[in-house]
């Protein structure tokens, strides 16, 4: 079947990265994306344009020009979607503005993607990605630098765009949905450095304003193997006991030897056997581990081949490669790429005869009032841990209402204040008769339902896809795991680390040994585009009355997040910055040491033109003649003599972009600034005290999204829901017979 999306109209302004990332995953789902590109075409000339402008038609506008300006607006009055994501007031100054192109195209979706929001005192500073970087905490600090010292860490991994990309499918599709229920667009803004705080996530919650302390001995680590290579190893499910006395370390363990004797042992045992000896015994077992490859390495895997999240693709510049598939899948209405990238212009006749003969009306929407995008949206959610409850979370946060369903038999609801704010909470044992009768009556009153249990456990509760569709057929049904659906790893368990790990994360960000990346980014990614398939699989139901499946994996998402790099072709030099001792990709695009901290300077992506970039900054023009390593070795010098806050200043008035490294996450949460925007939100939690979280970095003009209320106690809303269906009077009996618990699961932070 057609797209999700087909009919739907998209103008992509976007240059870099957010704008055509979040355009393409669009185009992806079925829209008609008309792709805008300035004279001389992208301004990022990138293989990775390939990924990210498939499925779109181009047109070149010159928007200084009068006439082309016209066009532009001509477009954009026939348009469903609008995105851009130049600096704050750009499009205003060009006539193109939220403002102004809504008042003559009340249908219209305008979304914005700025480095930094126009309420933002950072508003003018050219936010390149190391600098939304280094605004965010995105530079883990490491041992190194000035003796004593630490230094950042860069990673290539662009979080915040990424981020500003899931975020704008994801608030786009929802106000599709309000749309077809009102009749009104509305104005979006998304700023890049906002949509980061969705990826700090939990990294960033502050218990008293102290971070949650890491474990004196961590089982869930990389481990060495015989043939050299590195295994990683979580021990975060029901198995782990059985690896570790398989392998002889629970005798260790049981000895309390310290934790430095602990990991030689560990590392000792490690080493008798090769990578994948060790990944076979792990799954024999039915724990988590996989071998840390490479990306090129991760292209060829037969998982990422045969779950279709890396595929083959023609393109007419680079020829034949393989790269990124489609991320979100739905069973009913599949994603594709019907077309490769366009040639630069290569769609203007077409594109401007459309514009002669304008587009139909289209067919009236309602005229409801409503307050949030999913107003009257019922969801039941049974995830666990971080990718599926953030699903259920932002659900909740335009406006769904989401009940969350725990078992009364764990310890502790992992990450509960960070992932099930905005939710109700109901502990039941679904292996009981009635705790399934509870389960079953939430379903008949459901729109959604999410999971993402391991392999074969909703099967063996009875509540697997195929039975609610049986029961409910316009049911959404929402699943999400490590690996994907398909393949020879689907049935597999895994978590954050272990996406890292298969698709090269790890080894790029390690040196000799793979390290784990400094943001959760495959969780919440993962549960953003599983929000996203939701919000699509809603819309489709609303016109058809269908529902269907969504699919969304660890793995694609770290296929998405690394989308900049995963195209092989003939030629391809896999030469990207990597490694702990990486401070940036080049002299004009890395962190420096100033006299009392760290600055990350940044030009235009690819610009060599180092004499113009220097001479605009009147501390730096000397340099202006210097390039390669021998500018890298005088801008080190010359930036030691000035404090931070000097460099920043300097480098922003000359137009370079700027910004002090934020050396910690507690620093970023407590920072009064981004308190006063309501990016970081300290509030009291029962048990706890106050607790410190991120908030969501979404604006819309008409159905905000809002954070909600804070996390409930775990099972504290068992009165409530039951009453919805009809069994508030048997509280009390289901307590008795443990299918409900009101008591004893903790909040975990």
């Amino acid at each position: 079947m057609a797209g999700v999306l087909e009919g739907v109209r998209v103008i992509d302004f976007g240059q870099y990265i957010a704008g055509p990332m979040a355009a393409m995953l669009l185009g992806d789902q079925g829209a008609d994306v008309i792709r805008v590109d300035p004279p001389g075409g992208p301004r990022w000339k990138t293989p990775a344009n390939a990924t990210w402008n498939r499925n779109k038609r181009s047109i070149v506008l010159d928007l200084k020009s009068d006439r082309d300006r016209e066009i532009a607006r001509q477009l954009i009055a026939g348009a469903d979607v609008v995105i851009e994501n130049f600096r704050p007031g750009v499009m205003d100054r060009l006539g193109l503005g939220a403002a102004a192109m809504t008042a003559g195209n009340p249908r219209l979706i305008y979304c914005s993607l700025p480095g930094f929001g126009a309420d933002d005192p950072r508003a003018a500073v050219p936010a390149w990605e190391g600098v939304l970087g280094a605004a965010t905490g995105a530079y883990r600090m490491s041992g190194g630098g000035r003796p004593g010292g630490t230094r950042p860490v860069y990673t290539v991994i662009p979080y915040g765009s990424a981020y500003g990309a899931f975020l704008c499918a994801v608030t786009v599709a929802m106000a599709l949905n309000e749309r077809a229920r009102s009749g009104r667009g509305q104005l979006v803004e998304i700023p890049l450095f906002d949509a980061t705080f969705t990826v700090v996530g939990a990294r960033g919650l502050l218990v008293n304003g102290k971070p949650e302390e890491e474990p004196a001995f961590n089982w869930s680590r990389q481990l060495p193997c015989k043939d050299g290579r590195w295994l990683m190893y979580v021990a975060n499910n029901k198995r782990f006991e059985a690896f570790i006395k398989h392998i002889g370390m629970d005798k260790w363990r049981d000895a309390k030897l310290p934790p430095q004797e602990l990991a030689q042992k560990y590392d000792e045992i490690m080493r008798t056997r090769t990578a994948k000896e060790w990944e076979d015994i792990v799954a024999e077992i039915g724990s988590e581990g996989v071998i840390c490859h490479s990306s090129a390495e991760w292209l060829q895997h037969p998982q990422a081949l045969e779950s279709k999240i890396i595929a083959d693709f023609d393109d007419p510049e680079l020829g034949h490669f393989c790269g990124p598939g489609i991320n979100t899948r739905l069973s009913v209405t599949p994603g594709s790429v019907r077309r490769p990238r366009a040639k630069t212009d290569a769609d203007r006749t077409e594109i401007l005869a459309e514009l002669a003969a304008p587009r139909p009306s289209p067919k009236a929407d309602g005229d409801e009032i409503l307050r949030t995008a999913l107003q009257g949206v019922k969801v039941v959610d049974l995830c666990i841990v971080l990718a599926g409850p953030t699903c259920g979370r932002t659900l909740a946060e335009f406006g769904a209402d989401v009940v969350k369903i725990d078992s009364p038999h764990v310890r502790t609801v992992l990450r509960h204040n960070d992932i099930n704010r905005a939710k109700r909470s109901i502990l039941v044992d679904l292996k009981t008769k009635d705790g399934l009768e509870i389960f079953w009556k939430l379903v008949d009153q459901a729109d959604v339902v999410l999971q993402n249990f391991r392999s074969g456990v909703a099967e063996k509760l009875g509540i697997d896809y195929e039975r609610v569709r049986a029961r409910r057929p316009d049911i959404v049904y929402g699943s999400m795991n490590t690996f994907g659906h398909l393949g020879p790893f689907a049935g597999r368990p895994g978590h954050e680390q272990l996406g890292q790990a298969v698709s090269g994360m790890q080894v790029r960000y390690g040196s000799a040994k793979p390290a784990t990346a400094p943001f959760a980014a495959n969780d919440y990614g993962t549960g953003l585009m599983a929000c996203y398939g939701v919000a699509l699989a809603l819309l489709h139901r609303r016109r058809t009355g269908q529902g269907q499946f969504v699919d969304s994996a660890l793995a694609y998402t770290a296929t998405m997040l690394q989308s900049a790099l995963l195209q092989d072709y003939p030629g391809k030099q896999w030469n990207e910055p990597h490694g702990q001792e990486s401070l940036g990709s080049g002299p004009l695009n890395r962190m420096y040491l100033a006299s009392d901290g760290w600055v990350f300077l940044a030009a235009r992506a690819g610009d060599a033109a180092y004499a113009g970039v220097l001479a605009r900054c009147t501390e730096l023009a000397d340099l202006a003649g210097h390039e390669g390593e021998k500018l890298e070795r005088a801008l080190e010098e010359r930036l030691r003599d000035r404090s931070v806050a000097a460099w920043v200043e300097a480098l922003t008035k000359a137009g370079i972009g700027a910004h002090r490294v934020v050396p910690s996450l507690v620093e970023l949460m407590t920072d009064p600034l981004v308190q006063q925007r309501g990016l970081a939100v300290t509030r009291e939690h029962e048990g706890f005290g106050p607790i410190t979280t991120t908030a969501p970095g979404v604006k819309l003009s008409r159905t905000p999204m809002e954070i909600g209320r804070v996390a409930p106690k775990p099972g504290s809303d068992a009165t409530s829901v039951l009453a919805d269906i009809g069994m508030a009077g048997q509280l009390g009996r289901l307590i008795r017979e443990h299918v409900v618990a009101v008591d004893g699961v903790k909040a975990g932070c």
